[in-house]
């Protein structure tokens, strides 16, 4: 559902930014001085990015509405085709009592309705996936200062997606400490997103 392209190419750049932050933050002291320097535990640290949207509060929240709005759809079309059938029936019926050039008019303007409900729907159906997608790139928008704070707070330069690496010790991925965090600071994301 969620988009790990697009999501992995914002978390290159939180991790760019999150480098560039880390290195102003760092106190930088003669060589053999007192001041303590910071060292990253690792520089590269992994997320999985389906798992973050879908198990953060934003993203069960824009899954929830998301599948509500789908069951409506689908329930909504259901009770379209059956007044279809039960119209496209009526007119059937009435066929032997009809001057032939009276049905044709009146299965045509019937099939031109149907196609413009079914024009309609569509329409509807690729609303709901746009809404869909707009509520993901939301959600890439919002955590990006978060996972910012984490890169910032491991000491790290990037964080790739899980899927993208072929071998990583566990204690790199941060899905769980980033699910957290995220949940924390901006909870369902109601503020953020769009009704």
């Amino acid at each position: 559902m969620a988009r790990p392209g697009r999501l992995l190419v914002v978390l290159v750049l939180a991790g760019l930014l999150g480098q560039a932050a880390a290195a102003q933050d760092v106190p930088q002291g003669p060589a053999g001085g007192d001041f303590p320097v910071a060292t990253a535990d690792t520089p590269i640290l992994t997320i999985d990015l389906e798992s973050l949207f879908q198990e953060s509060e934003f993203g069960k929240a824009v899954v929830s509405d998301y599948n509500a709005e789908r069951r409506a759809l689908a329930n909504e079309n259901r009770n379209i085709a059956e007044d279809l059938r039960a119209e496209e029936l009526e007119l059937t019926e009435r066929r032997p009592d009809m001057a032939p050039e009276v049905f044709r008019e009146e299965a045509a303007e019937f099939d031109e309705k149907a196609r413009g409900i079914r024009d309609a729907q569509d329409a509807k159906e690729a609303a709901i996936e746009d809404s869909l997608a707009s509520a993901q790139d939301e959600f890439v928008r919002v955590i990006q200062p978060i996972l910012g704070e984490i890169l910032t707070d491991r000491g790290a330069s990037v964080i790739m997606h899980q899927q993208s690496v072929l071998l990583s010790l566990d204690r790199i991925d941060i899905t769980e400490a980033a699910i957290a965090r995220i949940d924390a600071q901006i909870g369902d994301g109601a503020a953020f997103r769009q009704d």
